[in-house]
């Protein structure tokens, strides 16, 4: 590099560039640099007086200088009490302590008289498969954020997930104890949603919870759902019954209406070590948990599905699933998944296989799934049930 001319020479540091601009003036070419002004480093357009050097002295010097520029810059730790974090945990939320008509970050409103709990949603790129169409898990975690929405829109939401300011007096959150979805149309990349849901009375101590998913432009129904939702005390993990107070709360915004009509209770087939295909050692990650502290519903559901092998899902989409859920499940636990197929379920071809392979994990407890086959219009049936190991023995989750 010529002494008294401008260059530019970039520098990658990872993803990042840096154009350094090094100049000087005044210098002869037999100064070797050591002219009394001195030369200006510009980094990223800050200047930097330093001695005008050359060669690999210019360029270790410019790297001390990006090394400077780059390092952290470490903040003085702050300890807060337990109060303090959730006075501002509340205030970043904003969480409605009166009842929303209208959610305008949401696209969201309540219709019907003020009860039923309606969004739009635009289906986004991560949210879709290979094929640009919207997965079985991003189906259910709509399902599951609607919900949790809705309760935010009420003005009964307090701290938990979806638990009501009664339920948290009473140490309670919700579980759920019953899903059953059918799909008749999977959303693809880019398109507009409208999803509804309600809640409605189940027994004494329990809430029902249905779903309707449909497309904005053509008005078809693209996903039915309908679910049963138990309480548990988040001190003791035991199953509760449903305090008056919490039913004051919730009563008000219960709807008679069903999304599937279900005359009589599907029973999942019972299954033991037997079955013909076996998955152990599961272990359930952090990033499986949810706010309750135990892996969430929607991963067992991944889980599951991916017992199956990739040419069987290339040519089939699940249509119909019915889960049950007995037990929760934890970050230290280890679970066995077990699958069968039903009986008379398999085509006569006798050439569909399953592949053993991760499936379910934690507190999914049996999930039963029907595929309606894309190549063969034969419905096939498979049952699951997963086991938490209990030293030498499996027990039913």
């Amino acid at each position: 590099m010529a002494i008294g001319s401008s260059a530019f020479r970039g520098i990658y540091c990872g993803s990042r560039v840096f154009l350094v601009s090094c100049s000087a003036a005044g210098s002869s070419a037999e100064g070797g640099g050591g002219g009394g002004n001195g030369g200006v480093v510009r980094v990223n357009g800050a200047a930097h007086r330093a001695p005008l050097q050359v060669g690999a002295a210019l360029e270790t010097s410019i790297n001390r200088s990006l090394a400077e520029l780059s390092a952290p810059v470490l903040l003085p730790t702050v300890h807060r009490t337990e109060e303090v974090e959730e006075e501002q945990r509340s205030s970043r939320q904003n969480i409605p302590t009166e009842k929303q008509v209208v959610d305008p970050f949401r696209q969201a409103l309540i219709v019907e008289g003020g009860v039923r709990y309606q969004q739009t949603l635009v289906v986004r790129s991560y949210e879709v498969g290979p094929d640009k169409t919207a997965t079985l898990e991003t189906v259910l975690n709509l399902l599951q954020e609607t919900a949790l929405n809705h309760v935010w829109m009420s003005g009964l939401l307090g701290d938990g997930f979806g638990a009501t300011h009664g339920m948290i007096k009473n140490n309670l959150i919700w579980v759920v104890s019953r899903m059953h979805v059918q799909v008749e149309q999977y959303p693809i990349w880019g398109e507009v949603l409208d999803i509804d849901t309600w809640v409605g009375s189940s027994g004494k101590n329990g809430m029902r919870r249905d779903w309707l998913i449909r497309g904005r432009n053509s008005g078809d129904v693209f996903v039915r759902a309908t679910s049963t939702w138990v309480m548990m005390n988040k001190v003791t993990r035991r199953l509760s019954k449903m305090p008056e107070e919490v039913r004051g709360e919730i009563e008000p915004w219960f709807i008679d209406r069903h999304a599937i009509q279900e005359d009589a209770t599907e029973k999942i087939i019972k299954l033991d070590g037997n079955a013909k295909y076996v998955d152990s050692d599961l272990k359930p990650k952090r990033s499986d948990l949810d706010m309750n502290h135990h892996v969430n519903n929607v991963k067992y559901v991944k889980w599951m599905i991916e017992t199956l092998p990739d040419h069987f899902l290339h040519q089939h989409q699940l249509s119909s699933i019915i889960l049950e859920y007995r037990k929760e499940c934890g970050s230290s636990d280890i679970v066995q998944s077990i699958c069968q197929p039903d009986e008379g379920s398999v085509p006569p071809e006798g050439n569909v296989s399953m592949a053993i392979g991760p499936s379910l994990s934690p507190e999914i407890i049996s999930g039963h799934h029907s595929l309606s086959g894309a190549l063969h219009q034969w419905p096939m049936k498979y049952t699951h049930l997963l086991q938490l190991k209990a030293g030498d023995k499996y027990e039913e989750i």
